[in-house]
């Protein structure tokens, strides 16, 4: 990155927003930087619905997943597990394993990772062991030479445990005198994927908290001197990560390198992770995603499995793949953890509001990280805020980062609380929202949203005659811009023409393979599928791990900034040829050319054939967000503004039996400047789906007599299916503030964070009963009507 800085004008502004419309705003950039891209109408690649340039590979079987990795002489890998709730391990006997034909190696857990851990060791009695605090933990693992013989092997591992007293209930745990889960205070340190919380939050018993924030100065006078207010208690549900491709890996220790092929979001932490672990320098670790069937959060460092898969590779000598099965996945690689949230809102006869107030519980099992009140602290505008949130241990698997870390949780309370008071203040849901909600962004989806579906919601809530009544409802959502500094790429432009870019960031199916593409394609006036895609290595230039929407703001710049430089040397490669200062030459339309001598054109294949030099190789890495970063979180920083969206659900509700169905959802969103629209439309597809799974279906049941998850499949574990799948009509807008060389912004977390909240509003609509708990099932359902007096 250069020194020198150069003052240029970028569009800024929502295209066709009569409120807030395209104007220029002035950044200084480093000088080295490509010039501003004009608005997306303008260019030619980017911003053009673009079918992903893997997904033949993926409809044919012809891409590789983790679990598709055999390597000569590989073995498999089993774990055991803990069927108990809270034990400590007296001992361990692994001879009859490592004796059953086939078997290998045995390793047993040394060192447990995930979830908290005491800030005071000398309250635990010491153990050869980790303590066992949850039904699945894991003890040991063991590979065979089929999963057969790893199986069986792993049944003959013995284990002599010494039972304890165990909670799994949140409202169990919260009790004087209920079993700890920790003989002392515990704290759990912020992962590549988030979660964790601060080291110096009081504990009492199981209850941790409260981390506090505050803003005013007296929420609870505020409150009482409130024109209206209202006061409401919300339960959300333990919420288990269910991706289409489980947790694994594939371990392969060779001459002092290991090799793992691993189903993750970050190539670079699983690499941190395994060289912490076993002492090596990173260049000793190499890791490889080259497809990966999904991640919501849970997928970033090596986890347990793969330590352990590792440890039998190198006591094998030969590669071990360790694939967890659908009960591991839900018994412990991290869930969405649960919530009592007490929320009171006050506001003027006007709809200003005065204060808000949130109580949050929460139960992230052994971890830390329940916390749900970003939507409080981040939608609205209030004088005056007290969030109050506790995390309550229970013996149960920790919770990891999900899909926007507590906000559907939050969304879902805030979001009823809203309507709730928009309805004692005789006011129209999104006018409250209009008055009280800054986002310019959030302003322009409304106008949007309430066009359309909106326009069709009922006056008076539970007016439909018959049995089957419908209804509609809205929410809205705010996530965080992060840009990570640690995102590189590199591009190569050879003299045959071909085009490639690398990094070690991992497509988890968000379609950042084909962005990447069209981002280069853009800069070098080429078609996306000219641009060949090589990433998820740790041998490539490090990209940024992907979770919390910031993959394609963070990757992006980088892509297009090395393309630029490419480009640079290219035309400084090929001026004399071309009889035209570099300067001067562009690349449009698969050829180049000088500016104002369009007819004198060749090919970009054939500018190529004049290099001088076999291969142009430039690489960029992210710089600093235009405009100043507000503050350093880590390796990332958050820039300026956020991202959001409005949603708005049609439901039906069958008073006789409960049912409620999801009848179409209309989803207006912003993500900055729109990369492939196509894809951005499929990620919000995907997180209406999982809104509405987690709205109506999943649910984690523990047997409260013996820890157990009672439901650890998918059998029993309900969640959305085809039929369950509605029309969902997407609307996207192009939002620009000038804040890197493309703009970009992710989508993943505001999808999937409002859904659940517009069901609940559409349900009460369509009924006039509130539904304050989740999952909303047929028997919750009855019993609400019920209490109204209703059908």
């Amino acid at each position: 990155m250069s020194d020198e800085t150069v003052t240029v004008r970028l569009p800024s502004g929502i295209a066709g927003s009569p409120d807030n419309p395209l104007k220029d705003v002035e950044r200084t950039i480093p000088a080295d930087e490509p010039p501003p891209l004009p608005p997306n109408a303008d260019l030619t690649v980017i911003g053009k619905p673009t079918p992903r340039l893997d997904g033949r590979a993926k409809v044919t079987g012809q891409a590789r997943y983790t679990s598709d990795v055999s390597l000569p002489g590989m073995l498999y890998g089993r774990l055991v597990r803990s069927p108990h709730a809270h034990a400590r391990v007296r001992s361990i006997d692994i001879t009859a394993a490592q004796k059953y034909p086939g078997v290998r190696a045995v390793h047993v857990v040394e060192y447990l990772r995930g979830g908290a851990v005491l800030r005071d060791k000398s309250k635990e009695v010491p153990s050869a062991y980790p303590m066992v605090r949850y039904a699945g933990q894991p003890i040991a693992a063991v590979a065979a030479a089929t999963p057969d013989a790893a199986d069986e092997a792993a049944r003959l591992v013995k284990i002599d445990y010494e039972l304890l007293p165990f909670v799994v209930d949140l409202d169990e745990a919260m009790k004087p005198g209920a079993p700890l889960v920790f003989p002392g205070p515990a704290d759990q340190a912020a992962s590549a994927g988030g979660g964790g919380g601060a080291a110096d939050v009081p504990q009492t018993g199981n209850v941790r908290g409260p981390a506090r924030t505050t803003k005013g100065s007296d929420v609870e006078a505020a409150l009482k001197a409130a024109d209206v207010s209202v006061d409401m208690t919300f339960r959300t549900q333990v919420q288990t990560h269910s991706a289409l491709e489980t947790h694994g890996v594939v371990a392969d220790w060779k001459d002092g390198q290991l090799t793992v092929y691993a189903s993750t979001q970050g190539t670079h932490t699983v690499q941190d992770e395994l060289a912490t672990v076993f002492d090596l320098k990173k260049s000793q670790v190499r890791v490889i995603t080259e497809f990966m069937g999904g991640g919501f959060g849970a997928k970033f460092g090596a986890g347990n499995f793969g330590v352990l898969a590792a440890h039998l590779s190198k006591k094998a000598g030969t590669p071990v793949r360790l694939m967890l099965d659908r009960k591991d996945e839900h018994l412990g690689v991290g869930n969405r953890p649960s919530s009592v949230q007490r929320l009171r809102i006050g506001a003027n006869k006007d709809g200003t509001l005065t204060a808000i107030h949130l109580e949050s519980h929460g139960t992230a099992g052994t971890g830390v990280g329940a916390g749900t009140s970003g939507p409080a602290k981040n939608m609205y505008v209030a004088p005056n805020l007290l969030t109050e949130e506790y995390d309550v241990f229970t013996n149960a698997g920790p919770a990891a980062a999900f899909r926007a870390p507590g906000h559907p949780q939050g969304c879902f309370a805030l979001e009823q609380a809203i309507d709730a008071l928009a309805e004692k203040l005789g006011m129209d849901a999104m006018a409250l929202r209009d008055k009280i909600d800054e986002s310019a962004a959030r302003r322009e989806e409304r106008r949007i949203a309430a066009k359309e579906l909106w326009t069709s919601r009922r006056q008076k809530p539970g007016s439909d005659p018959g049995p089957i009544k419908v209804g509609v409802g809205m929410a809205q959502s705010v996530w965080y811009r992060f840009a990570d500094l640690d995102a590189t790429c590199e591009v190569r432009i050879s003299r045959d023409g071909a085009v490639e870019i690398y990094s070690a960031v991992q497509d988890i199916g968000t379609g950042i393979r084909t962005a990447l593409a069209q981002v280069v394609a853009e800069e070098l006036g080429l078609r996306a599928q000219d641009v060949a895609v090589r990433i998820g290595d740790t041998t490539y230039p490090t990209g940024t791990a992907s979770g919390g929407s910031k993959t394609t703001g963070s990757i992006s710049p980088a892509a297009r900034n090395a393309a630029y430089g490419a480009k640079r040397q290219l035309f400084e490669q090929v001026a004399t040829a071309l009889g035209s200062p570099a300067k001067n030459l562009v690349a449009k339309d698969g050829k180049v050319f000088p500016k104002d001598e369009p007819s004198r054109a060749i090919a970009f294949r054939a500018a190529c054939a004049k290099l001088r030099t076999e291969q142009i190789v430039t690489r960029a890495s992210r710089s600093d967000e235009y405009g100043g970063a507000e503050k350093a979180v880590g390796r990332s920083r958050t820039g300026i503004g956020g991202y959001g969206g409005v949603q708005v659900a049609e439901v039906s509700v069958d008073t006789e039996t409960g049912i409620v169905k999801v009848k179409r959802v209309l989803a207006v969103h912003d993500c900055g400047r729109p990369l492939n629209p196509l894809g951005i439309t499929s990620q919000i597809h995907g997180g209406i789906l999982q809104g509405i799974s987690y709205a109506l279906y999943e649910d984690r049941v523990l047997d409260r007599r013996t820890g157990r998850m009672l439901n650890a499949n998918l059998e029993q574990y309900k969640i959305a299916g085809a039929r369950e799948v509605p029309p969902i009509d997407v609307r996207l807008i192009e939002e620009y503030r000038g804040r890197s060389s493309t703009d970009a912004g992710g989508i993943g977390e505001p999808a999937t964070i409002p859904t659940c909240a517009a069901i609940a509003n559409a349900l009460y609509n369509a009924t006039g009963v509130r539904l304050l708990e989740l999952p909303m099932t047929p028997a919750r359902v009855l019993a609400a009507l019920h209490q109204k007096g209703t059908r």
